[in-house]
């Protein structure tokens, strides 16, 4: 299995691979995270979730052998699965705390993105590095970057693929606390927690709620810019420049 699943207290910690491994997001694994939020969600004595990687690696994106193997007609439903995964969690009525530790990149970001909350050991290193090979993330990673840290500084990740340290990472606001390697698991516990007592019932709506908001905000951007556009082309077509006359 690349996930095992250990319960401490009130809090279940899904681990992606082994120590050492830099954990790769196959098939097989959404289909194992997927099949393991369920049961969390099932369980009443699971009152949070932290997901954490190895020692080297949350989780270092797409299994590229998969990825180079995807046509046209099967990307879709590949990126469907992590798609539909990340929203689950996203809008999962039980606390989803990010232990991250080391490498931070592509759809293993899109993963973190998706938490409740972030919380970085020193270590960590993100970046989204799919535009500069030519590729782009299917996960959602182009939609909660921006929202979380702005468009300008997730352009840079982006297209330019910058990464970012942990200290970097704080101040943009992409997690929210910076610990120790030592004390990564320990925290996350603990920023789970202070998330149930907050409210457990509502976080899942909350986050619904959030998404919703920000898709009609970006709709109604979206007509206006159509609506833009639109009224160029009446008054190009009606007065057109000399130079097309």
């Amino acid at each position: 299995a690349q996930l095992s699943v250990e319960r401490q207290g009130e809090v279940a910690l899904f681990r992606l691979g082994d120590d050492g491994d830099f954990p790769r997001l196959s098939l097989s694994l959404l289909r194992e995270l997927e099949r393991a939020l369920i049961e969390a969600g099932r369980d009443a004595k699971v009152r949070g979730i932290v997901i954490a990687g190895s020692d080297r690696a949350f989780a270092a994106g797409a299994d590229l052998v998969e990825v180079s193997a995807l046509t046209a007609a099967s990307a879709l439903p590949f990126s469907a699965v992590g798609q539909g995964l990340f929203r689950s969690i996203e809008r999962f009525p039980k606390p989803v705390v990010a232990a991250i530790r080391g490498y931070c990149p592509g759809g293993g970001l899109d993963l973190a993105l998706a938490c409740h909350m972030r919380i970085a050991a020193t270590d960590a290193i993100f970046g989204h590095p799919g535009g500069t090979l030519g590729i782009m993330t299917g996960f959602g990673g182009t939609q909660r970057l921006p929202r979380l840290i702005g468009r300008a500084r997730a352009m840079e990740m982006l297209a330019a693929g910058r990464t970012i340290t942990a200290g970097e990472a704080h101040s943009w606001r992409l997690v929210s606390r910076v610990v120790a390697p030592d004390g990564l698991l320990d925290a996350a516990e603990e920023g789970g927690i202070e998330l149930v007592a907050a409210d457990v019932e509502h976080l899942g709506r909350v986050a619904e709620w959030t998404e919703q908001f920000q898709s009609a905000v970006e709709r109604f951007e979206l007509r206006r810019v159509v609506r833009g556009h639109v009224h160029q082309a009446h008054q190009l077509a009606c007065e057109p420049p000399d130079h097309l006359r």
